[in-house]
């Protein structure tokens, strides 16, 4: 499985945070020698790599209060706006370093956000605070801040459930909706928290081998973020979900689902798609969970097709 990780300036894999053009023409070369992966251009790569050296101040940091939980997001590009939500144990980094901002940025005005218990928003450990509802008012006060009344909404995994959480209590907010690797049905969450108390236990090297020999190999710079995860934050996150499957039936947003074909969601993804009106569903052949979302270069072209066909 390709490992789409980039250099990053917050010490996951690099620390350079220095400008000097020694530092620059390091970062690029080492941006370069990963950009093949996730099949990016020399100008994207120079922009990921000065993106990397500039660095941001704690001050220049982006917050949104949403009751008393600050959510961190980053806006990218320009034109219609894109929300970028992504999976359980990931933050918003992972969409650059798997090339998907670097394809979208010059068309959409990406708003990327860490959801609560993830990257660099909040993190509470008690379970009510992950209540679907409040996700979902997690994105709507993003949007808030930015000042879009309305985008569309691009989630993978658990940001597909967000995704779905997004067509149930904020329909008004959403122009399209494309959700991967994830269905609205019940699901039991017991093996995610087994996962996350032994991490708890056994400590972050321990986590990282559990995790990869659930999911597949990972880069080394989401291993990074994984030993130094919030575990409480994970168990309070990963609760059983209720279904949504009533609903589908009324979502009248253009949607577009997919999944790997190897990724053990992808039946119930392709059932729920085919209950939606207006909808569109493509497979990854031989792909599981994780290679669908980090091969993009197979994600990127139907679903930038699909978002084009609704401009």
């Amino acid at each position: 499985m390709a490992r789409c990780s980039t250099p990053r300036s917050d010490g996951g894999e690099q620390s350079g945070r220095s400008s000097s053009g020694n530092s620059l023409n390091g970062m690029r070369a080492r941006v370069a020698r990963t950009a093949a992966l996730c099949d990016i251009g020399r100008r994207e790569v120079e922009w990921l790599a000065d993106r990397a050296v500039a660095g941001e101040g704690e001050d220049d940091v982006p917050y949104a209060d949403n009751a008393g939980i600050r959510i961190h997001y980053e806006v990218e590009g320009t034109g219609p706006a894109l929300v970028l939500q992504h999976g359980f144990t990931q933050c918003l980094e992972d969409w650059s370093e798997c090339g998907y901002v670097a394809a979208l940025r010059s068309k959409y005005q990406l708003i990327l956000v860490d959801a609560r218990g993830h990257g660099g928003s909040d993190k509470p450990h008690d379970e009510a605070s992950y209540a679907l509802d409040r996700r979902v008012a997690d994105v709507t006060t993003v949007l808030n801040a930015v000042g879009v009344e309305k985008a569309h909404f691009w989630g993978y995994s658990m940001g597909g459930y967000i995704g779905f959480g997004m067509a149930r209590h904020a329909p008004h907010r959403v122009d399209a909706l494309v959700i991967g690797g994830q269905h609205p049905f019940a699901r039991d969450q017991a093996g995610f928290r087994q996962l996350i108390r032994e991490g708890m236990t056994e400590g972050g090297d321990a986590f990282v081998a559990a995790f990869e020999k659930m999911a597949g190999p990972i880069s080394d710079g989401y291993a990074a973020r994984l030993r130094t995860a919030d575990l409480e934050a994970y168990l309070a996150a990963a609760q059983d979900r209720v279904g949504m499957e009533d609903m589908l039936g009324t979502m009248a947003m253009p949607c577009c689902l997919y999944a790997g074909e190897a990724d053990p969601l992808f039946a119930q993804a392709k059932s729920a798609s085919e209950r939606i009106p207006n909808t569109r569903f493509f497979s990854l052949p031989e792909l599981s969970h994780l290679q669908g979302f980090v091969e993009s270069t197979g994600v990127l072209p139907p679903v930038m097709e699909f978002l084009s066909s609704i401009q």
